[in-house]
């Protein structure tokens, strides 16, 4: 009975209770250091991949309107001016102003016409639609960067 009442004593002046020490608290902010380590390229190119699917998206909506423009037009020549297709909401500039988040379109004859879309990834890929007699081809400039193929298609 007597050695009950000491270890209740004991446990009331504060020994035997639990806590970390130092060393696991250094030991769990290293692991936590290190894992942060590893996820933060992987955010970084996801986020870079998301600036690309915005630029390729911008250049996707830029065909709808030249087509449309085409549809009133009957050619490709007029429907490559800022102010014929400025009203699409697009961050659209002409071809010489190209930059970060811009599109810009030239048309070189009455049924071709070429689309591009610079991300505002860090690797500044540019996104290009082209319409030809042959068909539309898709393209862009940094092959297996970002969202951008080994094989510079998307």
């Amino acid at each position: 009975m007597l050695q009950k009442a000491i270890r209740n004593l004991k446990n009331q002046e504060g020994e035997g209770e639990g806590g970390f020490t130092l060393i696991e608290l250094l030991v769990v902010i290293l692991i936590i250091g290190i894992l942060a380590a590893i996820a933060l390229p992987t955010f970084l190119g996801q986020s870079d991949k998301a600036k690309d699917a915005s630029a390729k998206s911008d250049a996707r909506n830029l065909v709808s309107q030249v087509e449309s423009c085409y549809a009133t037009e009957q050619t490709y020549v007029n429907c490559d001016t800022v102010a014929e297709l400025n009203a699409s909401g697009l961050p659209l500039v002409d071809s010489a102003d190209l930059a970060k988040g811009k599109v810009t379109v030239s048309a070189a004859a009455a049924n071709t016409y070429t689309i591009v879309a610079e991300s505002k990834s860090s690797d500044d890929t540019k996104f290009t639609i082209t319409k030809s007699s042959s068909g539309i081809a898709r393209s862009c400039d940094q092959p297996g960067k970002g969202a951008c193929s080994s094989n510079s298609d998307w």
